[in-house]
Order: C-alpha cells, then structure tokens, then sequence
C-alpha cells in the first residue's frame, strides 16, 4: 500500500468522473451508457478509472468548469482510494448520464445538507423567503416566489429555484444556480460556476478559472476572473474580460449568442487579443 492507495475492497460505488471536452480522460476514450474494465492491481493515481465520491464540486480540482464534462458513474470491482481527498480508483466502471453545472450544483446542494452539521445549512421554503449559510462545506437552498439564497463557505452551494430569486455563493470551488424567471446566479470562488437557466435571468462568475452559464431565454453570462469562460443559449449576452497576471483588466469584451459567429450553448474565454475564443 502507498500514500495514495488505501486497501482494497470490492463494493460498488455511485461516484461522479470529469473528462475533457471530447470525454476523455488521460487520452482514453469513453462513452455515455458503455462499461470499460482494467487490467492488473488497482492503485488509486496511477492504475484504474478514477472519480469523485464525495462532494461533487471536487471534481473542478481536476476538471475546471467550462472546459470540461462530467457523468455520473458506477465503480466496481477492485477499488482504490485516495488519501488527499475522495477520489477512488476501479477495476470498473459504467458511464451514466451525462451531467450539466446545474447539476452538478444541485447535487453539490443535496450532498452539504446531507452531510452538514447543525448550523451549516439554511433551508427556506416560503413566499419571499430567504436562507443564508456561511459555515465550511455549507449550503444554502431558497425555493420559494422572490426568494433569496447566499453560501460563503469554502465547497459550498447555493441554489434558488423561485422566480426572481437570487443565489450567491463565495466560497472556493463553490458554486450558484438559480432556475427561476428574472433570477440571478453569482459565484465568486475559485474554479466556481454559476449556472441560470430561467428566462431573462443572470449568471455571474469571477473566481479564476471559473464559469457562468447562462441558457435562459434573453438572459446574460458574465464570466470577469482569469481564465474564466461564458456560454449562453442562441439570443442571450455574453461579458468576458482579459486579465493580466496582476489581474489587470486588459480587454472587455461584449455579444449576443447567435450573432458575429458566437456560437449558442458554445463555452467561449477572451483571448489576448481581447477576441472571444472557443474554449478547446
């Protein structure tokens, strides 16, 4: 056994594995729906399929929002785990269904309630309500008409699904979601993603490396970090900036989906020249 290999066991495991734009991982090839196997012992880092057991957000440190895609999956036979963090490593594995920032934020909501202490978590339900969570791994989740919901914590979520309601989290690697009509979604973490899916609706990111999604009818993604990415439905606006290391703004830049060769649901970063660039 090594630092990074725990014993191994044999048991299934619902986990959640990121992959590059074309759904590869470490340049092998996978499919939504197939089941690979691999040979030899399994050694969490170094043999084996690898994903994310624990809090969903952990697979932005190693596949970043907006350049990547993430699936749910089932890992099987001979298992592996990491000492740093969550990941696992397996013999097997089936790739599930797909799954979208919005997704991944609601399931990051579902895991801190689940696993929250008392004080961690808010939960509001009514007509203009609102909930707000501060602590490490928390979450805040507003689902009533006008509502409100804000995280700050370190891998925390806030999701809002009322009609013009707004979620906001802060916390590294966190992320926002906000579904309802005339909403708004901010995430400020690094490698975080607000994502807004309701009509005329927002979605506002600027932790570095991170994204906002914005699929809405007329709404709007800004992505303002470094390295940071935008991507919005056919008629929304996209806002992206340039930033030097000293995270100078150096270029802004601003377009509507659908328009000047700008690409609908196309993830897309500002580049040195201050012109939008496809994400690769």
């Amino acid at each position: 056994m090594t630092e990074d290999n725990k014993t191994a066991t044999e048991e299934i495991v619902n986990s959640i594995k990121g992959f590059d734009k074309d759904l590869k991982c470490r340049d092998f090839q996978f499919e939504v729906g197939k089941t690979y196997e691999q040979p030899g012992d399994i050694v969490a880092c170094q043999n084996g399929f690898h994903a994310i057991e624990g809090h969903p957000l952990e697979v932005f440190g190693y596949y970043a929002p907006g350049i990547s895609r993430y699936a749910e999956v089932k890992q099987s036979g001979q298992l592996a785990r990491h000492d740093a963090d969550s990941k696992v490593a397996s013999a097997k594995i089936t790739i599930g269904v797909e799954l979208h920032l919005h997704d991944l934020i609601q399931r990051a909501v579902k895991w801190v309630f689940d696993h929250a202490k008392l004080g961690n978590t808010e939960h509001a339900t009514g007509y203009q309500s609102a909930a707000s969570s501060t602590g490490d791994q928390s979450a805040a989740s507003s689902t009533g008409y006008q509502s409100a919901a804000s995280s700050t914590g370190d891998w925390s979520a806030a999701s809002s699904t009322g009609d013009r309601s707004a979620a906001s989290s802060t916390g590294y690697q966190s992320a926002a979601s906000s579904t309802g009509d005339w909403s708004a979604a901010s995430s400020t973490g690094y490698q975080s993603a607000a994502s807004s899916t309701g009509d005329r609706s927002a979605a506002s990111s600027t932790g570095d490396q991170s994204a906002a999604s914005s699929t809405g009818y007329q709404s709007a993604a800004m992505s303002a970090g470094r390295y940071g990415k935008a991507m919005g439905a056919d008629g929304c606006a996209i806002f992206l900036v340039y930033r030097d290391d000293k995270w100078n703004i150096i270029h802004a830049w601003a377009g509507i989906v659908g328009r000047d060769g700008i690409k609908p649901n196309v993830w897309y970063t500002l580049g040195v020249d201050g012109k939008p660039e496809e994400v690769k």
